[in-house]
C-alpha cells in the first residue's frame, strides 16, 4: 500500500538523534533530583549505549552536568538562559525590571512576573523589597497553575475546554484546588485581577494582575504574595497594594504596546 503524503512528510522530517536528546532534557526537567544513566535508559526505554552517547553530547554542550559522586545527571541552567534570550521574554524582563523594583520598594513586598509554561506558571523575574522579612518565589520556579493567582490571570481568557486540557495534565493536586482555581477564574473575569489566599503558605494573600500584549492577549502576570507584618505600621495595605499593582500592570502593558481598551477599570 503506497504511503500517504503525511507519512512521507513524517519520514522526511524524522530526526531520531534529536528526538532522543529532547526526550532526555524533558525527562530531567521533570525530576527534582538527578538520574543515573541506567535510570534514564530505563525511563526512556533506550539502551544504555544510546543514552551514553546523547549524554556525552549534552554534557559537552553544557545542557546537563554529571555529579561524579552520585553518578547522576541533572540539567544545568543553560536552557533557562537560552529561554531568556528569546525576544518576547527578554523584552518583558527589560520592561519589568524598573517597574518591579519601584513596586517592591514602595510597597515593601516582594514582586514576581510569571508566564504560562504548559500546565505550570514559570517565574521569569523576581524582586525583593528592602525589608528583612520577605516571602518570595524564586526566579525560575515552576508551580502548578491551579495553585496560584497567577495561573488564573494567565488563563482566564482561555476557553473552559482549553483550561480543562491544561489542568488534566496535573497530578496529585489538593482536593479543593480545582474549585478554588475556578473561583479565581470567575473573580479575574469580573474584576480584572485575582486576589486569593495562598494555596501553599498560610497567611499569605496573592494579588495578581495581567500584562497584555499589543493584541490584547495576556502574556504575563505580575504578582505580589502579600504579607502583613506585625511591626511595620507604614507598610501599604492590601487595598493599596492591589491598586499599585493594577497601575504597574497597566504601565508594563502600555510599554509593550497594549491599548487602553485592554484594561478594565477597577476601583
Amino acid at each position: 500500500m503506497p504511503k500517504s503524503d503525511s507519512d512521507n512528510q513524517t519520514a522526511k522530517y524524522n530526526a531520531p538523534a534529536l528526538s532522543k536528546g529532547l526526550d532526555i532534557l524533558e525527562l530531567l526537567a521533570s525530576q527534582s533530583k538527578g538520574m543515573k544513566k541506567s535510570e534514564i535508559a530505563k525511563a526512556l526505554d533506550r539502551s544504555i549505549s544510546e543514552i551514553f552517547r546523547m549524554l556525552a553530547v549534552l554534557s559537552e554542550r553544557g545542557y546537563v552536568a554529571l555529579d561524579q559522586k552520585s553518578e547522576c545527571y541533572s540539567l544545568t541552567p543553560r536552557l533557562f538562559e537560552i529561554a531568556h534570550r528569546h525576544p518576547p521574554i527578554r523584552r518583558l524582563n527589560a520592561i519589568a525590571g524598573e517597574v518591579m523594583e519601584d513596586l517592591a520598594r514602595t510597597l515593601n513586598q516582594s514582586v514576581h512576573l510569571a508566564i504560562l509554561h504548559n500546565s505550570d506558571i514559570l517565574v521569569i523575574a523576581q524582586t525583593d523589597p528592602p525589608g528583612n522579612n520577605v516571602t518570595s518565589v524564586r526566579l525560575g520556579a515552576r508551580v502548578p497553575l491551579i495553585l496560584t493567582a497567577s495561573g488564573a490571570v494567565l488563563t482566564y481568557q482561555k476557553t473552559q475546554k482549553a483550561r480543562n486540557a491544561l489542568c488534566a495534565k496535573l497530578k496529585d493536586m489538593p482536593p479543593d484546588a480545582m474549585d478554588q482555581f475556578e473561583r479565581n477564574i470567575l473573580a479575574t473575569k469580573a474584576n480584572g485581577y485575582c486576589e486569593s489566599p495562598s494555596a501553599v503558605i498560610q497567611g499569605v494573600y496573592n494579588i495578581s494582575v495581567p500584562v497584555f500584549s499589543y493584541s490584547g492577549d495576556v502574556i504575563a502576570a505580575i504578582t505580589v504574595p502579600f504579607i502583613k507584618r506585625l511591626v511595620a505600621s507604614n507598610d501599604a495595605t492590601m487595598e493599596e497594594t492591589r491598586l499599585a499593582l493594577i497601575q504597574a500592570g497597566k504601565q508594563m502593558s502600555h510599554l509593550i504596546g497594549a491599548g487602553a481598551s485592554d484594561f478594565e477599570e477597577t476601583s
